[in-house]
């Protein structure tokens, strides 16, 4: 159990965050610890065995959004997060906000390769998405910050991306006649500094949930939700192309870290846990929910379509030590490859559009 975010959002909230509904009830319930720095082998056969209609209770929508106990869910907070992640005044030219790298339009991420950061300079890696960010123990595709609280912060500080110190920044907020108040409603004991602006951004990206896609119609009993095609994509997908082993669950993640095979140069996790030869080119598992607008795909965008990346798992990426074990020749048909294709897109819904907030003055 993960015993600092037990405070969660009713499934109630889902769409109602993001309509700005405010009226959310509590639950305590545990999630499972995440895999980090380590490869675990997963006999995903036996899954299959266990027949379609438990395969599919493994992958119900949780009923709540967790919050974690000392950053807790309050509509004032969220309404602040919402400001300070479009506001570009958070980047030192004026000209990025948290949104620019992860935008609705592009399923919370940009849908370039790499990102695009201070002086429209190309960063190393794909930008990932924010959504169902609530659910993760780990941030980064390395996993270098702990908290989703850190990760606000960030990108605001690297040179690379946003390039605003946070002294200069609290600053410039404090300047905003306006802001001064929201942070006194969002935080009466703390006020406006470093700590509750991270507070703020960090709850509004926790309300970032993907909606209700095909595939959660049809395992909450709607045979004719996604097509035979998709449904024999998910037996495969929990069975011969081994897909589960990682992407497990709701949110189709471990949260785990693995060589997939990539021709890179970026050896990811490795730079923090050096003595450890499968976590040299090991990235994390991301989330598969809303799947089909986030393309490119990897950590590097370098693969263009869904296709590109069945394609790549059943090639098994390239051998070397580092390679993670799960990672081999799945030798899949045409048709197989297809059917997977066809479940994957099964996985993403029609986001409730966003509105942009009205920025403080």
């Amino acid at each position: 159990m993960r015993p600092n975010c037990l405070d969660r959002i009713s499934s109630f909230g889902y769409a109602a965050v993001a309509a700005g509904i405010v009226s959310f009830g509590f639950a305590g319930l545990g999630y499972g610890a995440a895999l980090v720095g380590q490869t675990r082998k997963v006999e995903v056969t036996a899954k299959v065995a266990t027949g379609i209609e438990a395969l599919k209770a493994l992958y119900r929508r949780p009923p709540t959004i967790p919050f974690p106990r000392d950053n807790p869910y309050t509509p004032e907070k969220a309404a602040l997060g919402k400001k300070l992640y479009f506001d570009t005044r958070l980047s030192v030219t004026s000209a990025q906000s948290c949104g620019s790298c992860h935008s609705p339009s592009f399923g919370w991420a940009d849908g370039l390769p790499v990102g695009v950061g201070h002086g429209m300079q190309k960063l190393g890696r794909h930008s990932p998405t924010v959504i169902n960010a609530a659910w993760s123990d780990i941030f980064m595709w390395d996993g270098r910050l702990p908290t989703l609280e850190a990760q606000a912060l960030g990108p605001i500080q690297s040179a690379g991306e946003m390039n605003m110190p946070l002294d200069q920044l609290m600053q410039r907020l404090s300047s905003v006649p306006e802001y001064k108040p929201l942070f006194a409603l969002a935080f009466p004991q703390e006020g406006m500094n470093e700590k509750t602006l991270a507070k703020a951004i960090a709850t509004y990206e926790r309300t970032v949930v993907s909606e209700r896609a095909p595939f959660d119609a049809w395992v909450e009993g709607d045979e004719k939700a996604i097509s035979e095609d998709a449904k024999r994509g998910f037996a495969l997908f929990n069975g011969k192309a081994q897909c589960a082993a990682c992407h497990e669950g709701w949110n189709f993640t471990n949260e785990g870290f693995q060589d997939i095979g990539l021709p890179s140069e970026d050896i990811g996790r490795g730079q923090y846990l050096p003595g450890v030869i499968k976590m040299q080119h090991a990235f994390k598992t991301p989330s598969l929910r809303e799947i089909a607008r986030r393309a490119p795909y990897m950590h590097d965008g370098s693969l263009p379509t869904l296709e590109a990346v069945v394609d790549h798992y059943d090639g098994g990426g390239v051998d070397r030590p580092t390679r993670s074990d799960l990672m081999k020749p799945l030798g899949l048909n045409a048709q197989e490859k297809a059917d997977l294709v066809a479940f994957l897109n099964t996985l993403t819904s029609n986001l409730t559009p966003t509105a942009a907030p009205v920025l403080p003055r």
